[in-house]
């Protein structure tokens, strides 16, 4: 095939102190069946200083496509932004040092935006534990459960090419930068829901490709992973005030547990018939978060079960608890996320 049908694309990966996990994509990409002259590789790195900046220096040595720039802002949004300005591609590939993407994996995304007459496709997670701890497996199997994160389509998976409202990391056309803009610095978690939203607002479509699969690592502590929901919910109000409207309407649902417990809680002290409704609803709750760790556990070993009795309960009471603070702080008070960035940098 003639190199001018062969579109060049652009690599961006926004890192921060990844030396454990930086050096795995970076083997991974240049293992690639694309052809070598048709990429470039762009790492934004946040001025790590944990030896990764050392593995760049290697790979940039060895391979000529490969560089990285600086992301003073130590945040991702800013860094995705940045390698955009000084990309060259038609084609722009967001990847994330946490996960190892099949060989055929730029092939495959780019085959298929003109396949699907797509503006950005995805692959589907497979989500692995970050370490072989107990707690590591439980936090990766809630995290690609429907009880633990809903039903969005790239966790879960599909049986064939499907529209979706949004994928992992992206593999965009260079147009649509051009036309809605890019990605919103002021989001420093969602900032990929909020670009979605505004790509397919703008009539775009994007394609979730399930036969291409990421292994995806996940957070490998119950605290990171808190830390990880508690942000995710906290700026998911803002994306909404952005967009205009919910992307989705399973995000509610952590939030409005939350909310019936504590409101509950609060009436029951004056109401008989509050008090039996929230011990209903919590013992529903409990009932559903023990049967589907039975569930889980049964199909990938007790030593999961308790693990996962913390765990279901932590995902939905951080997003929650993380929601209804990002619409206080965003909705109601109206402030900008100011010095949330320089708190929440760090990724993992």
């Amino acid at each position: 095939m003639a190199d001018i049908l062969v579109p060049f694309v652009s690599i961006i990966i926004p890192c921060r102190n990844e030396a454990g996990y930086i050096r795995q994509v970076l083997e991974n990409i240049v293992s690639q069946d694309y052809p070598e002259d048709r990429i470039e590789v762009i790492i934004a790195d946040g001025m790590s200083d944990d030896g990764t900046r050392g593995i760049l220096d290697e790979f940039c040595a060895q391979y000529s496509f490969i560089r990285y720039i600086d992301n003073p802002a130590k945040v991702v949004p800013h860094g995705l932004n940045a390698a955009i300005r000084v990309s060259a591609g038609e084609v722009i590939i967001r990847m994330d040092a946490h996960a190892v993407y099949p060989l055929n994996y730029i092939t495959v995304l780019v085959d298929g935006l003109n396949r699907y007459n797509a503006d950005n496709t995805g692959g589907s997670w497979i989500t692995e534990p970050g370490n072989s701890s107990r707690m590591a497996k439980a936090i990766a199997q809630a995290t690609s459960h429907l009880f633990g994160i809903g039903n969005a389509r790239y966790r879960l998976g599909a049986s064939r090419p499907v529209e979706v409202d949004t994928v992992p990391f992206g593999c965009y056309r260079r147009s649509v930068f051009d036309k809605i803009g890019f990605f919103d610095e002021d989001l420093i978690r969602n900032q990929d829901d909020e670009f979605n939203a505004r790509l397919r607002n703008s009539g775009r479509k994007i394609m979730l490709i399930p036969s291409v699969q990421i292994r995806y690592f996940a957070r490998n502590t119950l605290r990171k992973m808190i830390r990880m929901f508690y942000q995710y919910g906290l700026f998911k109000p803002l994306v909404n005030r952005k967009t205009g409207k919910p992307a989705t309407w399973r995000q509610f649902f952590p939030p409005l547990l939350l909310a019936g417990f504590i409101s509950g809680a609060i009436l029951a002290c004056f109401s008989t018939l509050a008090l039996i409704i929230v011990v209903a609803l919590g013992i529903m709750y409990l009932i559903s978060i023990l049967f589907f760790s039975v569930v889980i556990a049964l199909r990938s070993g007790m030593a999961l079960f308790f693990p996962l009795i913390l765990v279901f309960p932590s995902i939905h009471f951080s997003y929650g608890a993380g929601y209804w603070a990002g619409i206080f702080r965003f909705l109601i008070f109206r402030k900008k996320p100011g010095k949330l960035s320089k708190v929440l940098e760090v990724n993992r």
